[in-house]
């Protein structure tokens, strides 16, 4: 180094190359610390004076060498200090640059980096999906198995429920065509002076143990179409002081100047057939008591309230109502205010309290009043015991025995397949490319 201060002030003309290689790496790491932490492990302490092109002399003098000779002899993390006295380097950690306590001075972008790390959400395992977790391997035998213990859970329950399902007794005959013997059934059905009874005849094949449930069936009757469903006003039908309220009921709110009770079209088309039934010549009382739901006739219908106006105005819909008769206590209209979701439904008419033998003869004595020819609708007739799962319902039992049965099925396959026609041992090195043999 003293040889290259003794080269220094012998050349008066300029500076040595080595000064000026000197001075261009001071250069570029003042760039590099002004834009980017450094990461060099030793990094350099340069003095303003040797990095300004204006203050490097033509001689060198000592009172600058010595800090650089010092400086590189021995080399430690000192603290660059920027030109900028918002920003400074802390002493011994070359790749952090900490702003100044004064937000004022701040930089635009620095102020915006620090907003932007401000709004970061904070850091947990359950929003950056990091829960510890576990992820079964599909081997075959895991598959085998669970195939297996679905086909063994379903095969049973299918097998019970159908059981359940077979042992019910069901009568069911649809009578609205072979209860009009003309052509004109919308003429016949309105005209008010023709009879219109008429009578079935069943033939029991199986013992039927009370109680025996009488429903009536009616198909492509879209009880679920919206205006048909808000043509009703539950508040009417609740309190006695909201008879007047009739707005959603239209065309069937008012008659003759005063409100109707129950309003709406889904009073207006009451069902209105009426059925006698009859064993072996004998007259069987059907019970209507305990038809509705409880919830419905407690909590819906006002024991207050009484039918007023009803099925009074200009087209008679379905059945009436005994005006002297609170709502809470028709348990008839409250069956038929359930509005059925699908277009064919079945509705409770009554119960049979007496047993039924095998071979007895059943006749059902139909006033055929109810108008579906104008919607191409159909009626049925049926009687029917229940068990635990109610009703005749074939499809939960089948069901359950297809998925079973196509659990069971795919497991065989499984076992056969890939333990005795094709058995293969997983992760077996041997069936690698590199070592089949060509």
């Amino acid at each position: 180094m003293l040889l290259v201060l003794l080269s220094i002030h012998k050349r008066e003309k300029g500076p040595s190359e080595s000064v000026k290689r000197a001075h261009q790496k001071s250069r570029i790491t003042w760039g590099r610390s002004h834009r980017v932490a450094c990461h060099h492990r030793a990094p350099v302490s340069v003095s303003p004076v040797a990095t300004s092109n204006s203050l490097i002399p033509r001689r060198l003098s000592l009172t600058v060498a010595l800090p650089l000779l010092y400086s590189t002899a021995h080399p430690k993390p000192l603290a660059v200090h920027h030109p900028d006295p918002t920003l400074s380097r802390r002493a011994g950690d070359p790749h952090l640059l900490s702003p100044s306590s004064s937000p004022e001075q701040m930089d635009p972008s620095e102020s915006d980096g620090d907003a932007r790390k401000t709004n970061k959400p904070k850091y947990s395992k359950f929003t950056q999906q990091e829960l510890p977790a576990c992820k079964p391997l599909l081997t075959p035998g895991i598959v085998i198995t669970a195939f297996l213990l679905i086909a063994f859970l379903f095969i049973p329950i299918g097998v019970v429920t159908l059981n359940a399902s077979l042992q019910v007794v069901e009568l069911a005959e649809r009578y609205d065509m072979t209860c009009v013997h003309t052509d004109d059934k919308i003429g016949f059905i309105q005209n008010s002076k023709i009879d219109k009874t008429c009578t079935l005849n069943f033939t029991v094949h199986k013992h039927m143990k009370s109680p025996i449930h009488v429903y009536y069936q009616i198909g492509n009757f879209y009880q679920n179409h919206r205006r048909y469903v808000k043509s009703r006003s539950d508040k009417q039908l609740r309190y006695k002081n909201a008879a007047h309220l009739t707005k959603e009921c239209y065309p069937e709110d008012n008659a003759h100047g005063a409100p109707i009770v129950p309003c709406g079209l889904v009073a207006w088309s009451f069902f209105n057939d009426t059925y006698t039934v009859k064993v072996n010549g004998e007259t069987i009382e059907v019970n209507k008591k305990d038809i509705a739901w409880e919830s419905d006739k407690n909590n819906k219908f006002g024991s207050d309230i009484y039918p007023s106006n009803f099925q009074k105005g200009g087209l008679i819909g379905g059945a009436k109502l005994n005006e002297s008769i609170p709502l809470s206590e028709q348990e008839d209209l409250i069956v038929w205010m359930r509005t059925a979701a699908l277009p064919t439904f079945r509705k409770l008419y009554g119960r049979i309290e007496k047993d039924i033998m095998a071979n007895d003869t059943i006749t059902v004595v139909i006033q055929n009043n109810y108008n579906t020819y104008s919607i191409g609708g159909s009626k049925s007739v049926v009687l029917s015991t229940a068990s635990w799962i109610g009703g005749r319902n074939n499809f939960i039992g089948i069901a359950y025995l297809t998925i079973g049965g196509l659990c069971l099925s795919l497991a065989l396959g499984f076992i056969v397949v890939l333990y005795m026609v094709k058995p293969r041992t997983l992760g077996d090195p041997l069936y690698m490319s590199w070592n089949r043999d060509e």
